[in-house]
């Protein structure tokens, strides 16, 4: 699909626990936003809600809009979801004879490390489909004992009979010779035709056996059910009238195709949160002088937490599924994001020692909190929101769904303020209280942790529920100020229409500072290079703009962990590059740890190149709305803790006059959030259509 189509029309779709977001961006990049509730059963039916919502909003047929569009990018946590729930293909793990442990024993460490009551976690494939295929080959790629192609075969068969659906395949050092695992995919090619299988040496060319395996061993259950799941996608956009380029996210805040992104579906797990730092960044860019940006994403389910540091997006290559030594490591570097079962969803409870808790269970999109109507039960961070009247009951979604005051009140009541011994309303603001703190802990871990103090960054709030509780948060934190976008309902929607097509490319060669292998170091990055503008001239051919970047992971002589240091150019010559590219690791490594060994060797491991392609507007555009002056458009009665029922001020986000400082109590509303601004914050609607409050 080529990108100079008469039309420019770009839908950006993210697929929530609770909502399905959408954005639709206009040939000129003006942006109109659209929620619809998720579909659990069939995410893809929530996704052309969403596009239908937009083309009656537009006045025209579902086929009318998506003949017009360009493109579809489409974020999704089903892959996240397949494994979480157990729905992942039937996976079979090929490893090298006397080696069937790795995905047992793993890299160590535990959370607990003297609480001996934990069992230790199984491995992601069980042992008992983990098979050993005789064969050995070296550190540096020599054959110590060559591939028996009957012993594999046989295994194969073994395979066939236990109907196996999915083979990931990690041979020790295949990332120094990957001669025996390239055999044995043909081998699987031959006997197993149509079964889809992982080679580890492709997928993930890294150090560590533990990370090698575990990705590759993901990355293959996943392929059977992202392969159902996109083609599905695709198939029923086509049918309704979609003729243009579906793009996926990626965990890397990048996007690629959605049939590559099915051959390799492991850069699917955190699809859709990836993009809120991006939204995050652009907008704290616009609207804030601190060098520093926290990113919080409050969704119906997760409330998750990002860094912009200095105006870049720091990523972790500790990426875990579940908690980490007790899940399982993808292997990959990702976007860092720290997520808390704190959402507006959260259900709320009171144990058995009379403490009071927010999450992390949550009611989701079915049955949702008791408001919605939809047979909830639990009282949840909506609910609590309803009741202190920062919702208002009848505009909720712009009208398109009323919510069950009374209803929530009765389940605050007998959930929370009978146990407790509290008003309803004391009840309701002790749920924010929890909730609000809950999020914070988060912050703060994910701040101090990479000396980020809280007090020197501005505070993005993104999702539905951000402008419930994001004074508060930003209050408790110190934060000096806080950004809620004008697109910030949809946030990671809004990040899709900002990110690039893009693709990592990594090769293991390993040299020293001071046994220095120049022309080594230059072939990999020359070889990396072509793979990179192979990718310009295939998927990325008719973008406006081209990028390579690479990255070198390093270390100090005889660590353990390496840190990914930038390189200033694309080849590296004399001593001056390589002094410089010592200087820039040590500088990262004080950053980072806040130490630096200059009389130590450095160590140069793996190395990286990630090729952008922009296929977007170069800027965000707005969402259309103007105003002269400010209107109240209203009032009620709102509960702020320790100001109690307060008379508050209703305004509408499209009412708001730009430039204009104004005092709360203040609510403000648009058909997709609520933001709550209490009595001693000031607020005003910044230029960029952003409410920037000062708490």
């Amino acid at each position: 699909m080529d990108f100079d189509r008469n039309t420019y029309m770009r839908f950006a779709c993210d697929t929530g626990g609770t909502f399905t977001d959408l954005i639709v961006e206009d040939d000129n990049g003006a942006l109109t936003m659209f929620k619809s509730a998720t579909t659990p059963d069939d995410p893809v039916r929530g996704v052309l809600d969403a596009l239908s919502h937009a083309a009656k909003d537009r006045g025209e047929s579902l086929d009318e809009l998506l003949s017009a569009g360009s493109m579809l990018i489409h974020g999704t946590t089903h892959a996240l979801n397949a494994i979480v729930t157990g729905n992942a293909a039937k996976t079979a793990f090929l490893t090298t004879q006397g080696h069937p442990d790795i995905l047992v024993l793993r890299e160590a460490g535990r959370l607990e490390p003297f609480n001996f009551h934990i069992p230790y976690p199984a491995p992601y494939v069980s042992r008992s489909l983990t098979f050993e295929i005789p064969e050995r080959v070296d550190s540096v790629g020599g054959v110590m004992l060559p591939l028996d192609e009957n012993a594999a075969v046989d295994t194969i068969a073994k395979l066939k009979k236990q109907n196996i659906e999915a083979v990931s395949v990690c041979l020790l050092w295949s990332i120094a010779n990957p001669t025996h695992e390239l055999r044995i995919g043909a081998l699987l090619d031959k006997y197993m035709p149509g079964v889809p299988y992982t080679l580890s040496h492709r997928l993930n060319p890294a150090l560590r056996e533990y990370r090698r395996a575990s990705s590759s061993a993901i990355d293959a259950s996943l392929k059977p059910v992202m392969t159902r799941y996109l083609g599905s996608l695709t198939e029923r956009l086509a049918e309704s009238g979609f003729k243009g380029r579906t793009l996926v996210l990626t965990s890397q805040g990048g996007m690629i195709d959605a049939h590559e992104l099915a051959e390799r579906p492991i850069h699917a797990i955190n699809s859709g949160p990836s993009m809120a730092p991006l939204a995050g960044r652009y907008y704290a860019g616009l609207d804030s002088k601190l060098p520093n940006a926290i990113i919080a994403d409050t969704g119906g389910t997760t409330y998750d937490v990002s860094l912009v540091r200095r105006g870049r997006i720091p990523k972790t290559r500790e990426t875990w599924i579940g908690q980490p030594y007790r899940g399982h490591m993808t292997g990959f570097p990702s976007i860092d994001i720290k997520s808390v079962g704190a959402g507006g969803g959260s259900i709320a409870h009171v144990d058995e020692g009379q403490i009071l808790h927010v999450g992390p269970e949550s009611a989701g999109a079915v049955p949702g909190p008791v408001c919605y109507g939809g047979g909830g039960s639990e009282p949840t961070l909506t609910d609590a929101c309803v009741v202190l009247g920062y919702l208002d009951p009848k505009f909720f979604l712009g009208g398109a769904m009323q919510l069950d005051v009374k209803a929530a009140r009765k389940a605050i009541d007998n959930k929370v303020a009978k146990p407790l011994g509290l008003s309803v309303m004391q009840a309701a603001a002790s749920v924010v209280g929890v909730a609000t703190e809950n999020m914070v802990q988060a912050i703060s871990e994910i701040t101090v942790n990479q000396g980020i103090d809280p007090a020197e960054a501005v505070l993005v709030g993104g999702g539905g529920g951000a402008g419930l509780n994001s004074v508060f948060i930003a209050r408790r934190l110190g934060c000096p100020q806080l950004v809620i976008p004008e697109t910030g309902a949809a946030l990671s929607a809004a990040g899709a229409t900002m990110s690039d097509l893009s693709s990592d490319y990594r090769a293991m060669f390993f040299t020293t500072s001071t046994d220095w292998d120049e022309k080594g170091a230059n072939a990999v990055l020359r070889d990396l290079e072509t793979q990179c503008k192979a990718f310009q001239k295939g998927p990325g051919k008719d973008a406006r703009s081209h990028n390579i970047e690479f990255t070198v992971e390093a270390r100090y002589a005889s660590q353990v962990w390496e840190i990914e240091v930038p390189l200033r150019k694309s080849r590296l010559s004399g001593k001056a590059d390589l002094a410089s590219l010592v200087a820039d690791f040590h500088a990262s490594h004080e950053e980072i740890f806040a130490v630096r060994d200059e009389e130590s060797d450095v160590e140069f491991v793996g190395w990286t190149a990630t090729v952008s392609c922009g296929v977007g507007h170069k800027r965000t555009g707005r969402l259309k709305h103007t105003a002269d002056e400010d209107v109240v458009i209203g009032r009620r009665k709102a509960y702020f803790e320790s100001h109690g029922a307060v008379d508050t001020a209703i305004h509408s986000l499209h009412s708001l006059k730009p430039g204009k400082t104004k005092k709360g109590p203040a609510i403000i509303e648009s058909p997709f959030t609520t933001i709550v601004v209490d009595p001693d914050a000031k607020f005003m609607l910044a230029p960029s259509g952003s409410v920037v409050i000062t708490p």
